[in-house]
């Protein structure tokens, strides 16, 4: 049943556009400035989608976008999917699915997230090197098919290292603050408690969010090779330090940050 409504979707999708997409790109809360940058060919509306479930957060725009980017043939996701919001993870991930049978060569994810980490601050871009999973529903979850990938995907090398240390000189070179973290994925909406900060620091986690790793197993799971980036919105660490954050004031800081984000994106394309 995924499988086919998977191809429905991209014939709708081919039926729209031309564009043979080479890199995919999902934008996250208050990233959207990206799409600025890429020459658009096309747009599709989420609601227009075959399957597509319908973004309900304020900030995303909720559309495909096709174009080019840093010389490169792209497909941007404006705005992404969260459990939170009362979709299934098959939901959440099936415009992943989706981004591998258009042909994308690699996935670029970024996201907004918390730093659990006492060097870590807000404004900072973290590219992540591994994942905690806590979030309670796993999008392979239920019968596979190998048309869409293995049973037991392995999770080592999930994220792109090398990548990762051409971001970081990228981002030194530009006098921006960036490091290579550990994201640990909880499914809000709900932002953390002071003990709560405290336990995903002393468990490994750098950054925390409610996004990215159900997409990121997903993307593994169909054998794309994937980076994240994430751009820190709240410093959440030491806990006596946390101080009260809107999501508006999160937003703020991260479309500030995500024009670096942007800015290095562009250049590893």
């Amino acid at each position: 049943m995924l499988y086919e409504q998977i191809q429905e979707t991209i014939h709708f999708i081919q039926s729209k556009t031309t564009s043979t997409p080479q890199q995919g790109i999902i934008l996250g809360t208050g990233l959207g400035n990206l799409i600025e940058e890429i020459q658009i060919e096309t747009e599709i509306a989420y609601e227009d989608i075959p399957h597509f479930p319908t973004s309900t957060v304020e900030s995303h725009q909720g559309k495909l976008i096709f174009g080019k980017l840093g010389g490169k043939s792209v497909v941007a996701m404006a705005g992404r999917f969260h459990y939170y919001e009362g979709y299934s993870m098959k939901q959440v991930t099936f415009p992943i699915r989706v981004l591998k049978f258009l042909g994308i060569e690699r996935l670029f994810i970024s996201n907004i997230s918390g730093s659990t980490s006492a060097h870590i601050f807000a404004g900072d871009l973290v590219f992540i090197r591994d994942h905690i999973n806590l979030q309670p529903e796993n999008p392979l979850r239920g019968t596979n098919d190998e048309r869409l990938g293995p049973r037991f995907p392995e999770m080592l090398d999930t994220y792109d290292r090398v990548l990762n240390q051409k971001a970081i000189a990228i981002a030194t070179e530009k006098g921006f603050r960036a490091h290579e973290g550990v994201y640990v994925a909880l499914a809000g909406p709900n932002l953390e408690t002071p003990a709560e900060y405290e336990f995903l620091h002393r468990i490994g986690g750098d950054v925390v969010g409610m996004s990215t790793v159900p997409e990121v197993i997903v993307a593994k799971h169909s054998g794309l090779p994937i980076m994240v980036i994430s751009v820190v919105s709240n410093k959440c660490y030491p806990t006596e330090n946390i101080k009260s954050a809107t999501v508006e004031e999160m937003i703020e800081v991260a479309n500030e940050s995500g024009k670096r984000m942007g800015a290095i994106i562009k250049e590893l394309l």
